[in-house]
């Protein structure tokens, strides 16, 4: 009866989409159930309709059904139920994908993770490894039983993708040399971009013992991989033989010195005399090595950064850390980080370059600094801090003041300074947030003002990881 009724419902269909009544071509069966008044017989039309539409006549797959299993749990707990309201409104305001993986960081950073009623990752999107068994499960890669309890060599392809790199992350922190024998036996049956995520991991506790992986994955078949391995045989000191390039590129720059009595050696720029010089000299700064460029002008490398010319020409500056970033050691990428606090009119985008070598507590520190200055945003630091900024005081400092002005001067009940306030309540640590709420409210601020949402969430959440 279901089947002869759903296919009497064909011409049914059709007049709704035109546009007319329904009612005299309506299944026989229901007819009487209709009854007799036109505009009456329309709604008990569509009733019924929607009914059997809605319960008999489910519709059939039409492949194998095969169960994924239930959602992974997570070795983090999920936040508490009061706060997740407030989570849901905040992930509906934030609409791209960036401001979305500062919250999960934040959250992560707490200790704790989203609840998977609120937030599911997609299969490729880039999250914290917290959730790898979720992104496993989103994507239905592998199997629906949990991966085994430790990677090694034999329990490799046990383990989904995400998981899987999630474990090697960790291996290689606590033993870097056995997680690079494992990756020089295990790297090549990977595809070009999970090569590349696994290669990337080497950069933690890179050492001489990674010399052999690197040095094979130079001729990899993927352009990219094959750049990494050159890039990170650079940081330790295996760069290729490029001097013809390194003395053009140095040849853009004179090394002067200056002073009468405390003699300093300052970096000089020439200018380019044409577009395609200019464009030459990028291409020289993305090919060579940091060391190769100091060396081609005469200088140690933690020469080369003292005496550049910070803030002189953005567009060197930016190129030089973008080399730094991909070839230079620890210790010069410290230095550049501290270069926004000696030069005033650096760029701090050039920060940006930086932030994949830079640990968290290291991004802190400078976001601190770069937060003290008196032209600085709450975005700015937001981009170098992340969501995981944990600042102090944030609220006194000249931005937190220029907030608080702006909402004094202006109806506080509009929806202005909702941004400010939303990168405020991600940078702050819990105290930060708790003592920009008093100020918000001594403001005009209501405490159901919607774009106070971070910075409650922030104030109310416990922090369950140690601080660094």
């Amino acid at each position: 009866m279901a089947d002869a009724i759903l296919d009497a419902l064909g011409p049914v269909l059709t007049r709704w989409t035109m546009g007319g009544s329904a009612a005299s071509h309506a299944p026989v069966a229901w007819r009487d159930a209709l009854g007799s008044d036109a505009r009456e017989a329309e709604l008990r039309l569509l009733a019924l309709s929607g009914h059997l539409l809605g319960t008999l006549a489910v519709p059939q797959p039409t492949g194998e059904v095969r169960s994924r299993g239930d959602i992974p749990a997570l070795a983090q707990p999920p936040l508490p139920d009061a706060l997740r309201p407030r989570v849901r409104r905040l992930l509906q305001q934030m609409r791209d994908a960036q401001t979305r993986r500062h919250l999960l960081d934040f959250i992560d950073a707490r200790g704790w993770t989203l609840h998977p009623g609120d937030w599911m990752p997609g299969g490729d999107s880039a999250v914290p490894e917290m959730y790898a068994a979720w992104q496993d499960w989103a994507a239905a890669s592998g199997s629906p039983s949990a991966a085994p309890d430790a990677l090694s060599a034999d329990t490799w392809d046990d383990f989904p993708p995400a998981a899987r790199h999630a474990a090697f992350a960790a291996l290689r922190r606590r033993h870097p040399a056995q997680a690079s024998i494992m990756l020089a036996d295990k790297i090549a049956g990977e595809p070009a971009d999970r090569r590349l995520r696994l290669l990337d991991m080497l950069a933690t506790g890179l050492s001489d013992a990674d010399r052999p992986l690197l040095e094979g994955l130079t001729g990899d078949r993927a352009p990219r991989v094959k750049a990494l391995a050159t890039a990170l045989l650079a940081r330790l000191g295996y760069g290729g033989r490029d001097d013809e390039d390194a003395a053009e590129l140095a040849a853009f720059y004179s090394v002067q010195t200056i002073g009468l009595l405390r003699r300093t050696r300052v970096i000089v720029p020439q200018a380019a005399k044409t577009t395609a010089q200019r464009h030459r000299r990028d291409t020289l700064f993305q090919a060579l090595a940091f060391d190769r460029l100091a060396q081609a002008l005469g200088l140690a490398s933690t020469e080369l950064v003292a005496a550049w010319p910070w803030g002189q020409d953005i567009a060197g500056d930016y190129q030089l850390a973008a080399m730094a970033a991909r070839s230079a050691s620890d210790a010069i990428l410290d230095a550049i980080a501290d270069a926004p606090t000696t030069g005033r009119s650096i760029d701090s985008h050039i920060l940006v370059q930086l932030l994949p070598r830079l640990s968290p507590s290291r991004r802190r520190q400078v976001a601190t600094r770069l937060l003290d200055a008196p032209n600085a945003s709450f975005a700015t630091v937001l981009s170098i801090a992340g969501g995981d900024g944990g600042i102090d005081d944030a609220i006194l400092t000249p931005a937190g003041r220029a907030l608080l002005d702006a909402l004094k001067a202006e109806d506080v009940r509009s929806g202005d300074r909702a941004d400010d306030l939303l990168v405020l309540g991600l940078i702050a640590s819990r105290s930060a947030a708790r003592q920009a709420l008093d100020q918000l409210a001594a403001a005009g601020l209501i405490a159901s003002d919607p774009r106070l949402d971070m910075l409650r969430l922030n104030a109310a959440l416990e922090n369950r990881r140690p601080t660094e």
